[in-house]
């Protein structure tokens, strides 16, 4: 203990109040544990501040203003005008109604908020240091400790972020006047979901990827879909082009470009987005005086119920590695409470969803043909096209697909690709059904309301077993 501290005890020592931490200090509370939630930010980590939230309402503000402006078709003639900074404001109004949420439902649960930076004294002690001059610190001795202290942008050498010219996504996000051309680093899910979002509003969106297309986790025929209508929206990209660093001109940023063959490019923009992906922030923990050994990229190894190498000490959500999805903290939370708390719980990330927020949205769970091949089964595939789906013409958005994998001799669920209109949210049928061990015969069967976008769903699964009626059969 240093001298000055303030000394207090907890069973249960939550560092991060990111999806993953809020979701097991709250749960444990539920459960009868004396719970204490450190937090050096705010309520809700990235998520809720910087990430999930903002991003998706700047994506449906975007998107109503979009459509309404391109529906001549419908017989719908209009001309929307963004005001960025009511746009931008409305954005943090919703982000602040569930931050203040999280903190009163953690305060309801009976759990312990202190709020300042911890770090690790040994197996058994923490300390906390709060904000500003004479706040002073104090020691936390806890039971059990679980990590939550989520992740941060990467950057890339070269090009640090500034905030004014070269921005990571929360700053993307909280600009209140739209650039008239913005460079995007990162073909990834980062970087498409707000290419989408300043392409629709009339900013010049150009994106370099080192790769060779965009979203590399997915598959050729999904990517497709998201690259020729970021196209449509005047998208341009460059492929096999890593950035390298670059220049301030004339209130503009200089980019330069490298490919593999040692060429070199510039590109000049307004604002430069670096969205080559994140990193757990572990580096600040003290984690070697808990015996708990980051991997070289600072995430932390877990089992099945997420605990650590340590017996007492649990990591959950973005340090415990990829998946880094909300929905996953949330899991790794809930279960790491009930097991402290003495629950059989643990986890099982076969029907984990990933959805991502472009334009049509994606939305996968479980296994790809390729993978279930190379887990042994024998697949069989059904796919139903959405120009097909009398709901999506309606809404005048049909591109994109529904495709279902199943094993072919016990026609078990094995998972899903969906690209297409709401996507994010259809994706979760397959996911309770892979969850619950249902046959495509299962969900085929079930009576999907007419007309919806969810009947593509039950016909993927039809077509997968030669019974479409809406599509042809493979």
């Amino acid at each position: 203990m240093v001298v000055g501290d303030i000394a207090t005890g907890t069973e249960v020592l939550i560092v991060g109040a990111g999806p993953g931490g809020y979701v097991a200090a709250i749960r444990g509370g539920q459960l009868g544990l004396d719970v204490t939630l450190v937090e050096k930010d705010a309520y809700g980590g990235t998520c809720l501040n910087e990430g999930c939230i903002p991003s998706k309402a700047l994506i449906h503000g975007t998107g109503l203003a979009h459509e309404a402006g391109a529906a001549e078709e419908m017989g719908v003639h209009a001309d929307p005008a963004v005001d960025m900074q009511g746009l931008v404001g409305w954005k943090d109004d919703v982000v602040d109604q569930l931050t203040g949420g999280v903190e009163k439902l953690c305060k309801a649960n009976g759990v312990n908020l202190i709020p300042g930076r911890a770090e690790f004294v040994d197996e058994n002690t923490a300390r906390v240091a709060h904000g500003g001059d004479g706040q002073g610190s104090e020691s936390i001795e806890f039971e059990h400790a679980i990590i939550s202290t989520g992740s941060r942008p990467i950057e890339v050498p070269g090009l640090e972020f500034d905030g004014e010219y070269v921005l990571d996504s929360a700053d993307a996000l909280a600009l209140e006047e739209v650039p008239e051309s913005m460079l995007v680093v990162g073909g990834g899910y980062i970087g498409m979901e707000l290419s989408t979002v300043y392409a629709k509003l009339g900013a010049d969106v150009t994106v370099v990827e080192m790769l060779d297309d965009i979203l590399p986790a997915y598959q050729d025929d999904v990517k497709r879909v998201i690259r020729e209508r970021a196209e449509s929206l005047g998208v341009d990209f460059h492929f096999g082009e890593a950035a390298a660093g670059w220049e301030e001109a004339a209130g503009e940023a200089i980019v330069t470009t490298e490919t593999e063959e040692g060429d070199t490019r510039e590109h000049v923009a307004e604002k430069v987005l670096v969205a080559v992906g994140r990193e757990a922030v572990t580096d600040t923990l003290g984690l070697e005086n808990l015996d708990v050994e980051p991997n070289d990229d600072g995430t932390i190894d877990t089992d099945h119920q997420a605990r650590t190498a340590v017996d007492n000490v649990f990591a959950v959500g973005d340090v415990a590695g990829e998946p880094m999805l909300a929905h996953k903290a949330y899991k790794e939370g809930h279960v790491a409470a009930e097991v402290i708390a003495g629950e059989p719980a643990a986890l099982d990330y076969q029907a984990i969803p990933a959805a991502v927020f472009t334009d049509p949205e994606i939305g996968t769970v479980g296994m790809t043909e390729t993978e279930a091949e190379a887990a042994g089964f024998d697949p069989v595939v059904g796919q139903m096209p959405f120009q097909a789906s009398g709901r999506s013409l309606t809404l005048g958005d049909d591109d994109g697909f529904v495709r279902i994998v199943a094993d072919a001799d016990s026609e078990f669920v094995l998972g899903a690709q969906i690209v297409g209109p709401d996507a994010a949210e259809l994706i979760a049928e397959v996911g309770l059904a892979i969850e619950m061990g249902a046959r495509i015969e299962d969900v085929a069967a079930t009576v999907h309301t007419h007309p919806t976008l969810s009947e593509a769903v039950g016909e993927a699964a039809a077509n997968a077993r030669g019974a479409a009626v809406h599509t042809l059969n493979r």
